[in-house]
């Protein structure tokens, strides 16, 4: 509560500006990330407003974060990935992450945004999500020769910023089939072995990313399959930097990161320039 001597707080200088949704890693959740990327929400805070989502699914916290943030409960997963992670259908796992993203879309709108929803931000499991809810939004958009409402409702999402993402993508919608080379929300990414072969271009995602690589991740090369061989040639950019499995928050690095997302954002005619304060 501000003291009698202090000025009430003024409008949130952020709710007119273009949204990305912020997608957090397994065992995590929209606070801790909220938190994690506090470095990045600030570098970008005059041009873009970041939106933190819950996964749909409850679980343990992750390990990396239990020293820091074991207190910051409950934690939540987007797909399975461990044996006691209990087995959804697609289609279910599918409509429980829409919701969730729905969810927090609508009570953003409801505190007075108005900013159009441009882009998808995730940390691992979050990477792999957002990177999927654009392959999807692509795949719909191809079967159906037109814009077709999915996950994030009238959204038309035009980039991804994928923190050591890794591959397959993962088709989150009933309408389609699931391609050779790609997955869908009841599998564990451990139990996926149908990777792409041949020249094929069904598993390709065509929309612009920008891929967050920790030289020091042990799911590096993981990361880099999603790179290399799920995201056309010519639509990526990589930031390399000298950290583990966890979200930069170093200057330098999540300078890096921003300058990749402020120009990605100009050359989409999203952001025109970046206004000093």
């Amino acid at each position: 509560m501000p003291s009698a001597t202090s000025p009430p707080p003024g409008p949130d200088p952020t709710l007119h500006l273009p949204r990305i949704l912020c997608l957090h890693g397994g065992g995590v959740n929209a606070s801790v990330f909220k938190v994690q990327c506090r470095a990045l929400i600030s570098r970008l805070k005059n041009s873009f407003r970041l939106v933190f989502v819950d996964g749909p699914f409850m679980c343990a916290p992750h390990h990396d974060i239990v020293s820091v943030y074991g207190d910051y409960g409950p934690f939540r997963r987007w797909l399975r990935w461990l044996p006691e992670h209990q087995a959804v259908d697609a289609e279910t796992a599918s409509a429980e992450i829409h919701f969730q993203l729905r969810m927090a879309m609508d009570d953003d709108d409801a505190i007075g945004a108005t900013g159009e929803w441009v882009g998808l931000l995730g940390f691992s499991q979050g990477a792999k999500i957002s990177a999927s809810l654009m392959y999807t939004q692509q795949q719909l958009k191809k079967k159906y020769g037109k814009r077709i409402t999915s996950a994030g409702g009238s959204a038309d999402w035009k980039f991804g910023v994928l923190l050591a993402g890794r591959a397959p993508l993962i088709v989150l919608d009933d309408r389609l089939e699931v391609p050779q080379g790609v997955g869908d929300a009841a599998e564990a990414s451990v139990e996926f072995h149908d990777w792409p072969t041949g020249p094929g271009t069904d598993h390709v995602l065509k929309l612009p990313t920008i891929h967050v690589h920790g030289m020091k991740d042990a799911g590096l090369d993981h990361h880099r399959v999603l790179l290399k061989q799920y995201c056309q040639p010519g639509t990526t950019r990589l930031v390399e930097w000298d950290g583990a499995h966890r979200v930069p928050i170093k200057t330098w690095d999540v300078e890096a990161v921003a300058t990749q997302i402020l120009d990605l954002a100009r050359d989409l005619g999203i952001v025109r320039e970046e206004i000093e304060v």
